[in-house]
């Protein structure tokens, strides 16, 4: 069995619980919260779970295997990095860090230590994920060309990370998952309506060496909640729904070719439409795929599918976001370094 001790118990906390208080192999042992009124919600629930103040009383336990951090991302790194240090696995949120310096040293001590480190993109364990995945790598859509992301609603505002910061890693996580191919370069603009500086609608174009691109529009300021995916690949189309409740995913088999007409001096262009299939997806919680995932490699050895590697992709991508915001929206590249770099067009 794999003793856990899980640090907050806020908005993701309970969930996260839950979940691993279920998950094979495993057994809940502590949970930590400042805040005793939260402590007591969590004895209400789950009177055989110890309730603790401090994150140290888990960090410092010798019966404690794995840690699970869900706290702001500010306090990311110091307890992740205390807790590998005092050999214990750990599980960050998402995202992984504040900055791409912070989740390197995190996965270096991980590495030397032989700990395993993992980030909860839950996403990824969604059955709607899993099949387009699995749609992909069958070569079903022929070669991907865009993506286009819509994840819109009202609030909820953070005080610490902008909008991006919030809810772009969802989808991030997602494409990264999904495409094989690192990404060169994004562009992004911003804007805040509040005193606070922080960003609570952004768009973020994220480029790609094929010619790929992705698109991300992020909101805390929509009237409405939309949570959608366009995937589009010169065979077929995917529309991801998160929203439907049967229907997450549908596969249109629509396309376009075209040819260049030397005599008109134009390009033409065919249409195809064709059938939609709605395939059938898992409907097994995700964040318990991802509980058990996590405890498996632990005892396995294996690489989870939410690797830390992910986690850094998805930072990497998140820190040249807010450089290009605060530079107007210039194209800042990020493919194989550690310090994203904006530069004129």
């Amino acid at each position: 069995m794999v003793n856990v001790g899980i640090i907050g118990y806020g908005y993701w906390g309970p969930n996260l619980v839950r979940n691993f208080f279920a998950a094979d192999g495993c057994y809940v042992k502590m949970v930590a919260d400042a805040r005793l009124g939260r402590l007591e919600q969590l004895k209400k629930v789950f009177p055989s779970i110890l309730a603790v103040k401090s994150a140290e009383e888990i960090i410092k336990n010798p019966d404690i295997d794995a840690v699970v951090i869900a706290t702001p991302v500010s306090a990311h790194f110091e307890l992740a990095k205390k807790a590998l240090l005092q050999g214990k696995h750990v599980l960050v949120e998402k995202p992984m860090t504040a900055s791409v310096e912070e989740a390197e040293i995190l996965i270096n001590i991980a590495e030397q230590k032989g700990l395993l480190l993992m980030v909860d993109h839950t996403f990824l364990y969604t059955g709607a994920v899993q099949k387009m995945r699995q749609l992909i790598n069958n070569n079903e859509l022929g070669n991907i060309k865009y993506v286009d992301s819509t994840r819109i609603n009202l609030g909820l505002f953070q005080s610490d990370i902008n909008v991006l910061w919030d809810l772009a890693p969802h989808d991030l996580s997602i494409l990264s998952y999904l495409v094989d191919e690192t990404a060169y370069s994004v562009n992004a603009r911003g804007i805040t309506h509040t005193c606070n500086g922080i960003e609570n609608i952004a768009y973020l174009t994220v480029n790609f060496p094929s010619g790929l691109i992705a698109h991300f529009n992020c909101s805390w300021t929509s009237p409405v909640k939309v949570r959608m995916m366009l995937i589009g690949g010169d065979e077929k189309m995917i529309l991801y729904n998160d929203l439907e409740n049967t229907e997450k995913i549908k596969v249109y088999d629509t396309g376009y070719t075209y040819y260049n007409d030397e005599e008109r001096q134009q390009v033409l262009v065919d249409y195809r439409t064709g059938d939609i299939h709605v395939p059938k997806v898992s409907t097994t919680e995700a964040l318990l795929n991802m509980a058990n995932d996590f405890i498996s490699c632990i005892q396995t050895g294996n690489k989870p599918e939410s690797s830390c590697n992910l986690g850094l992709e998805v930072v990497k991508i998140l820190e040249a976001s807010t450089i290009s915001i605060k530079n107007q929206g210039r194209e800042v590249v990020v493919e194989n370094q550690s310090t994203p770099v904006a530069f004129n067009v």
